[in-house]
């Protein structure tokens, strides 16, 4: 049964050498868990360029019913997060608590403030009658002024609501994550010397960032 001690100021688990040993193993851990994540994502970016193209004007076609404006808004929130989290740690790690928190509740806002753009943007599609895994009614669609060219244009909205839903879902679970590690540093859990759960969260976050930079321009501007 693993046991803690004290090294150095930091609660060593017993199955560790020391604090540095435990740093970097944890550090490994989550860089072995965004790998994961990096390959399901991947499989749908292979998935995505293999369909894309065998129909480019389908594609295209599906992008024109997006609004890049607000992919365009949605990618500036995703940026300005990643900085806010980098400071939740920076501030950590220069005994900087209270500053500390306030980035990290900031970073969550970003996050909300994403979600509720993605929100306005589904709902906009399911009025229009375009939903995930279902061909588009082009007498539904001429009803909101659109024509559609392409039969098989639920091919592209199929990409469209997995890979974003999949993201929003990595969003919603950063959210959670960034609110745990806030709420523990405002206990004051963390110091110079140990925050090594604020980094991993940090890690899991920019990464979620980085493939939304990759997402924006294949949904969005891909016509």
């Amino acid at each position: 049964m693993s046991t803690n001690r004290l090294v150095n100021g930091v609660q060593v688990a017993s199955h560790y050498r020391d604090e540095k040993h435990q740093y970097a193993s944890n550090k490994e851990g989550i860089w072995l868990f965004m790998v994961t994540e990096i390959l399901m994502f991947g499989g749908l970016f292979v998935g995505y360029i293999l369909f894309h193209s065998l129909y480019p004007e389908m594609f295209a076609e599906g992008a024109s019913f997006l609004d890049w404006k607000l992919g365009f808004v949605n990618t500036l929130v995703l940026i300005f997060s990643s900085l806010t989290m980098a400071l939740g740690i920076y501030f950590n790690q220069v005994g900087q608590p209270s500053k500390a928190t306030w980035a990290l509740w900031t970073t969550v806002a970003c996050g909300a403030i994403f979600m509720i753009i993605k929100y306005f943007e589904y709902t906009h599609k399911f009025h229009m009658g375009i939903f995930p895994g279902k061909f588009l009614d082009p007498v539904m669609m001429a009803e909101h002024g659109h024509t559609v060219q392409n039969a098989n244009l639920g091919l592209y909205f199929g990409f469209y609501f997995c890979m974003s839903g999949l993201h929003g879902l990595h969003v919603l679970i950063g959210m959670g994550l960034i609110s745990w590690i806030a709420i523990k540093n405002m206990k004051r859990e963390f110091n110079p010397k140990y925050f090594t759960p604020i980094e991993g969260v940090g890690i899991f976050w920019h990464i979620v960032d980085l493939i939304w930079i990759f997402l924006f321009p294949l949904l969005y501007l891909v016509g």
